[in-house]
């Protein structure tokens, strides 16, 4: 995940507010179960143009602690600055809303405070396409905070985002991105195993377990592959995307965030054909 001085500021803080305080670590025989990295109530994107502003906010009371930076200027698309902070407003509300709704007094539990921590970064900027990344998380008790995860491919000439359902809209291209991914997923947990000498029984069972998330986590399906950055190539081109999976998605929540690189090789058969010219090899118009 992305953080910046601010955000490394409010967890600095966090600690200290917190000190003696204990996040007691997860029980390794729970179940794990599965991580939102949306807030729930998303507002609808507004076609506007109004300006919108986008401020570095830290705030703090003794129930919950608040940071969330912005490394980028996306005032010039006012469309896109817009969702940035409707997530970013959205994340916000959730937290504070869980953490004044928790029991008081001797029924409390822990007291360590409620906290958001989110970081927009700017990943892409070209005339063609501008993407940014929010990563973060959002604790309201438990084991560990709720990952925030989430991409945002902005189309400036179209003023609209690009998304997965439109990027490719036919099922064998999803099986074949799906294919690809899980074989780099597979051959990667496969590696890592081996390099740990774990004992081969033990081995067997971590395989097996870790693939069905893998498997589970790659279907052929737009859903699945939701959250992408583009690979910048040569000469404005994509040479390719990077599909991001959430903690839980595609492995255990100690794994964290994990990523796949698609070629535009790959994507090209099966791209929609108005997005082709992104990429590497695609038409020019």
């Amino acid at each position: 995940m992305r953080h910046t001085p601010l955000i490394a500021a409010l967890l600095a803080a966090l600690l200290v507010t917190a000190a003696g305080c204990d996040r007691s670590p997860p029980d390794a025989a729970a179940p794990a179960v599965p991580a939102s990295t949306q807030p729930s109530a998303l507002p609808e994107p507004v076609a506007d143009d109004r300006p919108v502003i986008l401020e570095d906010t830290v705030e703090g009371t003794s129930d919950y602690l608040v940071g969330i930076s912005y490394q980028g200027d996306a005032s010039t698309y006012p469309g896109l600055a817009r969702q940035l902070k409707a997530y970013a407003d959205s994340a916000r509300e959730e937290m504070i809303q869980a953490a004044q709704s928790r029991p008081r007094g001797e029924d409390a539990g822990s007291n360590v405070p409620y906290d958001l921590s989110l970081s927009f970064v700017e990943v892409l900027r070209t005339p063609q396409l501008v993407s940014w990344a929010a990563d973060g998380s959002s604790y309201t008790g438990g084991a560990h905070g709720m990952p925030l995860l989430a991409r945002f491919n902005w189309l400036p000439a179209q003023k609209k985002m690009l998304t997965a359902e439109e990027l490719v809209t036919d099922a064998s291209g999803w099986k074949a991105i799906s294919d690809f991914a899980r074989e780099q997923l597979h051959t990667r947990l496969s590696q890592r195993l081996e390099a740990e000498r774990i004992d081969p029984a033990e081995r067997t069972r971590m395989m097996r377990s870790a693939g069905r998330m893998i498997d589970d986590g790659t279907a052929p399906e737009a859903a699945q592959f939701a959250q992408f950055e583009p690979l910048p190539g040569d000469a404005g081109k994509l040479r390719g995307l990077r599909f991001v999976f959430s903690p839980y998605q595609v492995g255990p929540y100690s794994d964290g965030v994990q990523t796949v690189d698609v070629p535009a090789s790959v994507l090209m058969p099966h791209l929609a054909a108005q997005y082709r010219e992104l990429f590497d090899g695609g038409s020019q118009r």
